[in-house]
């Protein structure tokens, strides 16, 4: 072997420290030369160019301690951890701007420069320090690379703000033409559309669950299946709900809370900030929810007398499973054990977020 090739090598910092990544497969015969501005390594193994020997030399932008120097090897990589000789936030790894095509970013273990170290709550760069994510792309690649990811979240969002907007468009316009009236035809003037924007719903379960977001996959799933359960099983299954006024009242508050949350989410994978669109996405839950739970609620009591009659859903004795269901007694469970303690659940949920991104610091101790 008479070539000495260049590896790949990653790297991130915190304030007190330098990780550096050597992509060296079974590396033998390592050898490193740290000072105080300079780190040299030269190693034998399996990297970019098949198994040859791989070197490179590194000129620090600022001095680390030499006394702190720990390595770790194991079959895929070779791990430096540096010690800065003061803690602080470098600019960029190396002294000269430019940066050679073979060092890299490791995002996975890259922390932002007013990140806390002992921070128990684990933090995304891409999302809780935009600004500096995108610094660091354009230091990798030149340029700020667009996620697809990124942007059919953009789409995404917009379709369902523009659903929602439409479902409280007819039934404004249909209000103020024919009042009260318009109630008893509000499932037939929109169910059609809201049940279409009701099943893409279910694509953000399998948005928190792919880590497309950072919502709660339970919270989700929750939030979005009962949603699917009162509409689906028990206002489209029963033509006699369809009528009554309070299936009007709860489409209501479902739009309401829909188009401040999809147009807050936009401007968040956008990075733009507006204080009045973020305090309504974390003030205006605070009606909304209760008052959404109670339509939810009244319509799971008037549905009971309706499915005794019509045993719609209900399984009955004898049949080839030997199997029974009760639809009317899930009914009262679900009003009991899961509506009640899902409200709970919910406004606890955004009474936390509300205290993190709204609260001041006395608001915080109270809340934690």
């Amino acid at each position: 072997m008479t070539d000495t090739y260049t590896p790949f090598v990653y790297w991130a910092q915190t304030e007190s420290q330098i990780t550096l990544k050597v992509d060296l497969t079974d590396a033998k015969d390592i050898n490193i030369d740290v000072q105080t501005d300079l780190f040299k390594f030269t190693a034998s193994g399996h990297g970019a160019r098949g198994w040859n020997k791989y070197s490179f030399n590194l000129k620090f932008h600022s001095p680390i301690d030499t006394n702190n120097v720990d390595s770790k090897v194991n079959a895929r990589q070779v791990d430096f951890f540096l010690k800065k000789k003061s803690d602080g936030w470098w600019p960029r790894l190396t002294s000269y701007p430019q940066k050679p095509s073979w060092l890299k970013i490791d995002f996975d273990k890259w922390k932002s420069e007013d990140m806390n170290d002992n921070e128990d709550e684990k933090r995304d760069i891409r999302y809780d320090y935009p600004d500096t994510f995108e610094k660091l792309l354009k230091e990798e690649y030149g340029y700020i690379k667009e996620e697809y990811a990124k942007a059919y979240l953009v789409i995404y969002n917009l379709f369902q703000f523009v659903g929602f907007i439409y479902v409280l468009a007819v039934m404004g316009i249909r209000y103020s033409r024919d009042g009260p009236d318009s109630m008893k035809d509000t499932f037939v003037a929109i169910g059609k559309p809201l049940k279409f924007i009701q099943v893409l719903q279910f694509l953000e379960v399998m948005h928190s669950l792919f880590g497309y977001t950072k919502n709660s996959f339970f919270i989700s799933f929750m939030q979005i299946g009962g949603r699917a359960f009162i509409l689906f099983c028990l206002i489209d299954a029963e033509p006699r709900i369809q009528t009554r006024p309070v299936v009007f009242y709860l489409f209501l508050f479902w739009s309401m809370i829909e188009i401040v949350r999809y147009p807050y989410y936009i401007t968040q994978l956008l990075n733009i900030k507006i204080y009045i669109l973020t305090w309504l996405r974390y003030t205006i839950w605070i009606p909304l929810y209760p008052l959404g739970f109670l339509c939810e609620g009244i319509i799971v009591l008037l549905n009971i007398p309706y499915f005794e009659e019509t045993k719609r859903f209900t399984i009955s004795l004898p049949n080839t499973y030997n199997f029974a269901f009760h639809f009317p007694s899930l009914l009262r469970i679900y009003l009991l054990l899961l509506l009640l303690p899902g409200l709970y659940t919910t406004m606890s949920h955004m009474r936390r977020l509300r205290c993190k991104k709204l609260g001041n610091t006395n608001i915080k101790r109270k809340c934690a």
